[in-house]
């Protein structure tokens, strides 16, 4: 979920992009909107000589998209094994109870109601199917239950919604909040810095090659909002609708009910601490 102008829409059924590292590749789903990009990228996911493989984000419920996914796997001669969840936005989420019985998987994720089977998901879990070995990085922010998936041999993470492959994206007040998503945002530092991830593999937008220069952009942009928020205030705009119309006057207003949740979630960060 962004705050990005989206591409024009793509044809039902779902688009093959391609492989994007050895081990990942993206089907997109056709929902493309101004909230979604291009559109939700669907993540398979496989060790190169093994014959089972793990999607993550099945997205939303598209009958066609999601026989692209498992018509993908079938044509690569591998069988999905597990479904796994970022976070639970239908964009993301909606089409995973389908996906699910397509393809006779469970469906991990963090949030308990979105689960099809016994195992959910926790900070420190490692994910492993058919040698493949994914590495769970708990992001709350854009919403409490958002993850990350590291994916070490390809010096890869999975972000979801956390960080995009273009534009910013949205604290989605009041189950996002903003202290939870700069933490976030320095836990996937910490990942390019002690753990060598330099490719953002994100749930909406083209792939990213300099994961470290995308979590600094992040934080500068959500450091420069803030300043913007708490000035605004400081000089009379008080409610929501208001900061919204001074501080993202140079965003399209198809996109300002979605700015209104960042505000929402950057006004709670800013009387938490004391600053207004």
């Amino acid at each position: 979920m962004t705050d990005a102008a989206a591409l024009p829409g793509q044809p039902r059924g779902g688009v093959l992009t391609g492989p994007a590292t050895s081990r990942a590749v993206n089907v997109l789903a056709p929902n493309a909107s101004a909230m979604t990009l291009d559109g939700t990228n669907t993540w398979i996911l496989a060790e190169p000589d093994s014959d089972l493989a793990v999607v993550v984000d099945p997205g939303p419920l598209d009958e066609g998209h999601l026989r692209t996914v498992v018509d993908t796997a079938e044509k690569a001669g591998r069988r999905i094994a597990l479904t796994l969840l970022t976070h639970g936005h239908p964009d993301h989420a909606e089409g995973a109870a389908r996906f699910a019985g397509l393809t006779g998987t469970k469906v991990r994720a963090l949030d308990p109601a979105l689960r099809l089977g016994d195992e959910g998901l926790a900070a420190g879990d490692v994910v492993a199917v058919g040698g493949l070995e994914l590495r769970v990085v708990p992001t709350p922010g854009h919403t409490s239950d958002s993850l990350c998936f590291h994916l070490p041999a390809d010096q890869a993470v999975l972000t979801g919604d956390t960080i995009l492959g273009r534009g910013t994206t949205v604290v989605a007040h009041p189950d996002g909040r903003l202290g939870d998503y700069l933490d976030s945002l320095r836990r996937l530092r910490s990942l390019t810095v002690d753990d060598g991830v330099h490719t953002v593999l994100p749930g909406h937008g083209p792939v990213l090659e300099d994961a470290q220069g995308a979590v600094e952009f992040y934080l500068a942009h959500r450091a420069h909002r803030l300043a913007q928020v708490e000035t605004a205030v400081e000089d009379g705009y008080r409610t929501p609708p208001e900061v919204v119309a001074h501080v993202y006057a140079d965003v399209d207003r198809s996109l300002w009910p979605a700015a209104e949740l960042s505000v929402r979630a950057q006004l709670d960060y800013l009387v938490e601490h004391g600053l207004i």
